[in-house]
This record gives C-alpha cells, sequence and structure tokens, in this order.
C-alpha cells in the first residue's frame, strides 16, 4: 500500500491511500498484483487517470508481472469522509482570513444570471437569522451588488482600528452583518469596470479585512455568476465553505449550471444540494402555470449526485420584497414556507452550526478559567 500513497486523486488532491479508496491489495505467487478501489462515484471521469497512475507504479517494481484492479464506489459515509480530509488537506495552504474558525460559510452560485441566486442568498440570510442565527452576507456579486437594497441594510461600512465594521441588521433573535460594494459606491446605478485583479482584491478584503463578529454562525456569500476570477479565488480562499447551486427549471440555466458544480469540486468545495428557483406560477386561484418548463432542478440535482433542497415558485411577494428590503421568507405564502424549509434543513441536517461546547476552544477558556481560580484561591 505504501506504493500507492504516491497516487493522487486528481479531483481530491490527496492520495488514494489516505481517502481510503484503496481497500486491499494480494499478490501471489506468479506476481499478480490484485487490488481493490473504490471511487467516489462509479462514473467517475478520472478513473482512467488513476488506473494508469497505479499501473505505471505498480509494474515498475521487479517482480510484478500483471495488474488487476476491481473497482468500487466509496459508501456514503466514506465519501464524507474523504472529502473532509481532501478539503483539511488544502486547508492548510489556505491564507488567513478574518472569519470565525466556527463560522459555516456558504456559497450561494448559479451558472448564469437572472435565476434569482441573490434573491435565495437574501431570503435564506433572513430566515436563518429569524431563526436566532447570527448571519454574515458578502455580497461577492461585485458588478451586480444588489444584497443592501434586498435586504433594508443601509449605511456605511465604517473603519476603525484597520478593519472594515460591517453593516448591521437585527432580525428577530438573530442578526445580519452585510457587507458589500453597494455600500462603496455614491450612487446605486454607478457602473463598476473593473477587471479581474481588481474584483479579486475587492473580495479579499472582504475575506482579510472585515470584523466579523466571533459568535457569526453562518456567512453567505452572494457569487458572481459563472466560473470566473472571482469564484476561483474565493474558492482558494476558503476552501472549508459549503456552496448550493441556484438554478431555474429550464434545461439551458441546468446545463450551465452543471459547470459551477464543476468548478466547486475541483476546488474541493462540497456541493450541498440545488434550489430550483422560478418552478412554477401560482395564480391567485390556486392553479399553477410551469412558465419555465419543468425538471431542470430536479435533473441538475441528480447529474451532480447532490439533493434538490427545494422548489420555489413564482410569487409577487418575492420581487416586491427584494424591492422594498422586506424578504419575502419572513412573511407568508408558498415561498416562503419552501425557503424557510431549506433554511431549517440547512441548520438542523446539512450545514449544522458548530457546538462551541465541545470544541477545544471551549475547553481552553474553561482550563485558563479554572487554573485563573485556583491562583486566586491560593492568594488569598
Amino acid at each position: 500500500m505504501g506504493l500507492l500513497r504516491g497516487v493522487i486523486d486528481p479531483e481530491l488532491g490527496s492520495d488514494i491511500v489516505e481517502l481510503g479508496m484503496a481497500k486491499g491489495a494480494k499478490v501471489d505467487d506468479s506476481g499478480h498484483v490484485s487490488l481493490d478501489i473504490a471511487l467516489t462515484t462509479s462514473g467517475c471521469p478520472l478513473r482512467a487517470q488513476i488506473q494508469k497512475d497505479i499501473r505505471s507504479r505498480l509494474t515498475s517494481l521487479p517482480g510484478v508481472t500483471r495488474v488487476t484492479i476491481t473497482w468500487g464506489e466509496l459508501t456514503q459515509d466514506e465519501r464524507a469522509e474523504a472529502m473532509s480530509k481532501a478539503r483539511f488537506n488544502v486547508s492548510q495552504d489556505a491564507p488567513d482570513t478574518t472569519i470565525p474558525p466556527t463560522t459555516k460559510v456558504i456559497m450561494i452560485a448559479s451558472g448564469k444570471g437572472g435565476v434569482g441566486k441573490s434573491s435565495m442568498t437574501t431570503n435564506l440570510a433572513a430566515a436563518l437569522a429569524e431563526s436566532g442565527f447570527n448571519v454574515g452576507v458578502m455580497d461577492a456579486d461585485i458588478w451586480g451588488f444588489s444584497v443592501p437594497r434586498m435586504l433594508g441594510v443601509d449605511g456605511d461600512l465604517l473603519a476603525r482600528d484597520g478593519k472594515i465594521h460591517p453593516v448591521v441588521r437585527e432580525i428577530g433573535e438573530g442578526r445580519l452583518e452585510v457587507v458589500s460594494m453597494g455600500y462603496l459606491v455614491d450612487q446605486q446605478d454607478s457602473a463598476l469596470m473593473w477587471r479581474g485583479l481588481m474584483l479579486n482584491r475587492a473580495v479579499q478584503h472582504f475575506c482579510q479585512d472585515v470584523a466579523w463578529s466571533d459568535d457569526l454562525d453562518y456567512l453567505l456569500i452572494d457569487m458572481p455568476p459563472g466560473t470566473g476570477d472571482v469564484q476561483m479565488g474565493l474558492a482558494k480562499m476558503l476552501p472549508r465553505a459549503e456552496m448550493i447551486i441556484v438554478t431555474t427549471p429550464a434545461g439551458n440555466a441546468q446545463k450551465v449550471a452543471a459547470r459551477v458544480a464543476d468548478m466547486g469540486r475541483k476546488n474541493y468545495l462540497r456541493i450541498v444540494g440545488v434550489i430550483e428557483n422560478m418552478s412554477e406560477f401560482v395564480a391567485p386561484d390556486g392553479s399553477r402555470h410551469a412558465l419555465f418548463g419543468r425538471g431542470g432542478g430536479e435533473a441538475l440535482a441528480a447529474d451532480i449526485g447532490v439533493p434538490l433542497l427545494g422548489s420555489v415558485p413564482i410569487e409577487p411577494g418575492v420581487s416586491e420584497g427584494g424591492d422594498t428590503g422586506e424578504p419575502a421568507a419572513l412573511g407568508t405564502g408558498d415561498a416562503a414556507e419552501v425557503i424557510r424549509s431549506i433554511a431549517t434543513a440547512i441548520a438542523e441536517e446539512l450545514v449544522p452550526p458548530i457546538e462551541m461546547a465541545g470544541c477545544s476552544a471551549r475547553m481552553l477558556d474553561a482550563a485558563v478559567a479554572a487554573l485563573d481560580e485556583l491562583d486566586l484561591a491560593q492568594d488569598g
């Protein structure tokens, strides 16, 4: 097995032994090597590359006459553990940020514009805050910034002690902390004609120079559509992030969105699931009309092997909420119910917040407090 540690899964960037993909090896007296290799998915397009690397390494050994590989598939738990190991390895080279280590980072992404990605970001953030969580919102859609208006969060980003302080809005028992280029331009209709280096520098400031609160449970990032410089830069800076992909029922949107999932996985991000927005129009009489077709979200979820988190219908209240700064998720209606159910699934199953009570930081604080009490008692 030691020799197989040199075989790297091209997608995950770690060796197949560490990832638990090498299940067993046998060598008979004739020099025939039999291997059991489990892939992350049975249809892995990189199997040929892994097979080539295995054969080139083993056939170089004296006495090896033949190599036979039996292919299998990792279980769901094994796949999750392999992804966790790979992401940990990548995270060791990630730059420092001001995002607290206990904050769960979720990138809301889409393959193309106009599918309601920003609307889903702001509504999910509001729903999570209403549930009592402290939620950061990073408007990384630098050209198409719209988060401040959609969340009804006015103000200016203030700089104190060398850090940018986000604009805050309280919702229910929770809190929103928002940063956006919209706070840094004089006019909301001003066009930002920036190139890649300037765009990356802007989002780098949002990651490294913002004074996010230590008790931030979630950071939702409204990503630019597509797979450009900003998306790849954020993926490199935040390798612990999860990704949710927003699409519409239209087949062309689904095909484009699949590329975003591919980009995320190539950067070792975990794809949490798919949201199908604008699934159908619900008329006042209760009748439903599939204006943009059917099945795009379900097809995308099946194609990339993740769950469909929900299908959000077209309702005037969603658009009106974005225009007035009162997210529809805080109101009533079919769309609000679906969005709140997605937020609940995120918090309870898909990306639950980190419990500080059992982590090493909290244990260290408790130990220091106990030592302080002991010192006081001895001094007394």
